[in-house]
């Protein structure tokens, strides 16, 4: 059997879990206030047990709770009484998840039904971009799990 795992994107908080369910992006307004996104990408999860830190917990609805970092605001779960999702973006591997519908389609934006046809950036541009991702030095927790995570410099 298969673990997946995840964080946050500062490392306080961790988890993993043994099974992957459904996968969708969601439209509805409050995924796109909670992702700050047009969409959340979501997949439903079995065994899940949180392995670092303590999420923070919105509720978002009376039906609904959100599940995030405190300390750098990522957004890690959807959690209701009979599902409980992860956002696809906090797994380690994120192409594990294959997603399989959109849902809330009534609040999706027009943008992303021609996301395809968007050019891509003029060379220029992209070299422009090139020359600031080179002077990048992430903060970011790494892709897997590790003992600890020093504390970030402020």
């Amino acid at each position: 059997m298969d673990t997946h795992s995840g964080g946050c994107q500062c490392g306080a908080v961790r988890y993993r879990f043994s099974t992957l369910g459904k996968a969708s992006i969601c439209h509805c307004r409050m995924c796109q206030k909670a992702f700050g996104n047009y969409f959340a990408p979501l997949v439903e999860v079995e065994g899940f047990e949180w392995t670092r830190g303590a999420r923070a917990v919105f509720a978002s609805s009376n039906l609904s709770n959100r599940g995030f970092c405190r300390d750098c605001g990522s957004p890690l779960t959807l959690e209701t009484d009979d599902v409980f999702e992860v956002a696809v973006g906090s797994l380690d591997d994120p192409s594990v998840v294959y997603i399989a519908y959109h849902a809330n389609i009534a609040d999706r934006h027009e943008v992303i039904m021609r996301l395809d046809a968007i050019p891509d950036a003029s060379p220029d541009r992209e070299a422009e971009n090139n020359q600031w991702n080179a002077r990048i030095v992430s903060h970011q927790h790494p892709d897997h799990d590790t003992e600890t995570w020093p504390e970030r410099k402020a």
